[in-house]
């Protein structure tokens, strides 16, 4: 297939682009700055040039592609207090290639999320559906982000072969700046490994490049309307994890309480704190898709993600 994909030089998106590639697929990737055209073009990527907003272009790149995979999203702004803005532009970008892809048959893939699906419980690729109108936004960034998974669920009404995948928190892998470098960073700023409570809350993970692989799989067979959960370990304690950070950095491991997590923590808090497991089975049994690297732990044991940073 020739495959537009949004976000193509993002930590996800790096990771699918040499994953289709390989497979036999041509990619068209969107980028909005020379430093992303050019790591495309190296990864042997058609490039296209624009931004999420630039829906025009969206359009056009849609219409000359055989299936979309759309993972950008505006994190810089969603972590500064603008999630609804992100999520609105998220929406406008997942609407203008349902425009475009209606009655082709041909795929669409969105990347979602699995915190908040079913907390205190194992989240099944059923939790979360729709039960309303598709279309409505409910009130808040991370409710219309919902919406707009949903959304992308309905187009299989309108000849649309779309599927969601769903991320865990933590996408693992060597240059990973995402949640779990973040932790990290903190840990060294704190001069302890810390954890909310009991540390006995769990995060769903996965590494990049088998997340990468169930894009592809997706791409090429996911039944319309599918979603699909990209969980490799189901549910790891961050007491757990506070552990190896703590072991490789040579810090204590304390537990912080609820009340002093945002200072501790920050932004990272809310997130930090949940207890977020899910399966991934039923989207093993439906693509047969089998993770294959390494699991959360074992990848930090690795020691990448405490490697120290040359200052300039």
């Amino acid at each position: 297939m020739r495959v537009f994909i949004t976000g193509a030089s993002g930590w996800i998106g790096s990771a699918v682009v040499p994953e289709l590639i390989g497979a036999g697929h041509q990619v068209v990737g969107l980028a909005r700055s020379d430093a992303s055209a050019a790591a495309l073009a190296e990864a042997g990527a058609e490039v296209r040039r624009g931004t999420l907003d630039d829906l025009d272009t969206l359009r056009s790149a849609a219409a000359d592609a055989d299936g979309v995979i759309h993972l950008a999203f505006k994190h810089d702004i969603a972590f500064n207090g603008g999630f609804e803005d992100a999520a609105d532009a998220d929406r406008r970008a997942i609407d203008t290639f349902g425009e475009v892809l209606a009655g082709s048959d041909r795929p669409f893939l969105i990347a979602s999320g699995t915190l908040g699906l079913a907390p205190g419980r194992v989240a099944t690729e059923q939790d979360g559906q729709e039960s309303g109108p598709v279309g409505a936004h409910p009130a808040g960034g991370p409710a219309k982000r919902l919406a707009n998974a949903h959304a992308t669920v309905a187009l299989a009404d309108r000849g649309i072969r779309s599927s969601v995948v769903r991320l865990p928190p933590t996408v693992h892998g060597d240059g990973d700046h995402g949640f779990l470098a973040t932790v990290v960073a903190i840990a060294r700023e704190k001069g302890v490994s810390g954890y909310i409570g009991d540390g006995a809350n769990r995060w769903p993970a996965v590494h990049r490049s088998d997340a990468a692989h169930l894009f592809r799989l997706a791409l090429e067979s996911a039944p319309a309307g599918s979603t699909l959960h990209a969980v490799a370990d189901e549910g790891v304690p961050i007491r757990t994890v506070a552990e190896v950070i703590g072991r490789h950095l040579g810090l204590p491991v304390h537990s912080v309480s609820p009340d002093d997590a945002p200072r501790h923590f920050s932004w990272l808090a809310d997130f930090l704190g949940m207890d977020n497991p899910a399966s991934s089975a039923h989207t093993r049994e439906l693509l047969g898709w089998q993770p294959t690297q390494s699991g959360l732990i074992d990848d930090l044991d690795k020691g990448h993600y405490f490697a120290t940073v040359p200052k300039n």
